[in-house]
């Protein structure tokens, strides 16, 4: 029986791309990682890509003539690349209607914060930490939620609280949290995958 099958979309370093990949074919994720959007070239992602030998695809919304054309170049790749599921791991581009459509309640997102708590426009990688740092919680999180049309604002799946340290500084605070996310995403994917509520 063949796995289901995911496409991974990035815009950063893509350390949670690796370790989806590296979990899908050590048999930890039962699914098959099949190809890579990202939005911008000369990251790192597309790095790990090619030293992973998974397909990668730069997408760039401002050279599309729109952003429908965009969010339908999206579809068309997904397809090619016989996506059953789109996980955005660092993917900084509100996914248009057109993919969402495509693929109902098959969007997952990962923020590495406890929503609805430090999340919406803006709100995105280490500006989520610093803000978290600067307003003195003694905790923080991570949260899998599916993806709508409204930023961070799906249906969540899965959250997991982290104390924060004291005297923590906001990078080592993204260090801890990175570990984690790189861990449990493999983990919230297969419940989400193989066990649908």
């Amino acid at each position: 029986m063949s796995l289901p099958k995911i496409v991974v979309c990035a815009s950063g370093e893509g350390s949670n791309f690796q370790a989806l990949v590296e979990a899908s074919r050590s048999g930890e994720l039962r699914a098959e990682i099949t190809g890579l959007i990202v939005n911008r070239a000369k990251i790192g992602a597309l790095g790990r890509a090619q030293r992973l030998k998974v397909d990668a695809k730069i997408l760039t919304p401002a050279k599309f003539e729109s952003r429908l054309a965009w969010d339908e170049a999206m579809v068309k790749c997904l397809q090619t690349w016989g996506a059953q599921w789109v996980v955005l791991a660092g993917f900084l581009v509100m996914v248009g209607p057109r993919v969402l459509n495509s693929f109902p309640d098959h969007v997952i997102n990962s923020h590495p914060a406890l929503l609805p708590k430090y999340g919406g426009p803006g709100m995105y990688g280490d500006r989520v930490f610093e803000a978290v740092v600067a307003a003195k919680e003694n905790e923080t999180g991570l949260t899998f939620h599916l993806v709508n049309e409204k930023y961070d604002e799906g249906r969540i799946l899965h959250q997991v609280r982290i104390p924060i340290l004291g005297n923590e500084t906001a990078a080592q605070l993204a260090h801890r949290v990175k570990l984690e996310e790189n861990r449990l995403y493999p983990k919230v994917l297969n419940d989400v995958i193989h066990n649908p509520s």
